[in-house]
């Protein structure tokens, strides 16, 4: 099978849980790779970790929601590991609330970091590729959530629907160029972020810590919860020649839970 070996790969939030797990995936893949992330602790580690594994790594601090942050990073991408061929746009956060609950600054801060950052980091990284006179890939980071809706993850759901929008219509602009533009939805993964949102819950609700999180565990139809390598594995495939015919996705990888 062709493989992204002597490629170049920019992933957003890959200072931990998910993003940490795709870096490392495409860098046993053959890929160089640039982590972008706000902890730069974090970012140093995983550096490390990819560069044990024989490939170039180079961190880069920025905020996904500016803009110019994003460009920016594209370019050092290019400048440093001597050329540009993939971006994840991995970063996100979630916000547990009701609907009737939720605040004008968490609204706010939510859209811009789940939508605008994937929305920035798609213009980067088709400019990039244009200036470039090359094909690429594009890959976004959605949720099961962008297919249900689920309750008290209301704004969450919201943003992760506009990213499959996102997905579909930046696909059919770029695909003359040869450009592909996927998402991976991943189910209930055990990371930092499924914490944060069964301790919330279990404020709302009233349950107990971790029931929440072992109530969507039990309806996995694989038995188990998501670990961040499973998704590295999709994400894998989406970044390489093998997904070449696939643009416009936005593929469920949560064991079987929810089915479209």
């Amino acid at each position: 099978m062709e493989t992204i070996e002597n490629k170049v790969a920019l992933i957003t939030g890959a200072g931990q849980g998910i993003g940490r797990a795709i870096a490392l995936k495409l860098a046993k893949d053959g890929a160089a790779i640039a982590i972008l992330d706000l902890n730069e602790e974090k970012m140093n580690s995983v550096a490390e970790e990819v560069r044990q594994l024989g490939r170039k790594a180079i961190t880069i601090r920025a905020d996904i929601s500016k803009q110019s942050e994003l460009f920016a990073a594209v370019d050092r991408t290019e400048r440093e590991l001597g050329g540009f061929d993939i971006i994840v746009n991995n970063a996100g956060i979630a916000n547990i609330a009701s609907i009737l609950e939720i605040k004008p600054e968490d609204a706010d801060k939510i859209l811009k970091v789940n939508i605008e950052g994937v929305l920035w980091g798609i213009q980067a990284a088709a400019k990039k590729f244009k200036e470039r006179k090359q094909k690429g890939k594009i890959i976004n980071a959605a949720s099961i959530a962008g297919h249900d809706g689920f309750a008290l993850l209301g704004i969450y759901s919201a943003t992760k629907f506009a990213v499959r929008g996102l997905t579909q219509a930046a696909a059919k602009e770029l695909a003359g160029d040869g450009i592909t533009v996927n998402a991976y939805c991943p189910g209930i993964v055990g990371t930092d972020m499924w914490v944060e949102i069964d301790k919330k819950m279990s404020e709302i609700t009233g349950a107990k810590i971790g029931a929440t999180y072992d109530k969507y565990v039990e309806g996995i139809a694989l038995g188990r919860a998501q670990t961040p390598e499973d998704v590295g594995n999709l994400v894998s495939f989406l970044a390489s020649p093998a997904s070449d015919y696939i643009t416009g996705q936005a593929i469920i990888s949560d064991g079987g839970l929810v089915y479209r």
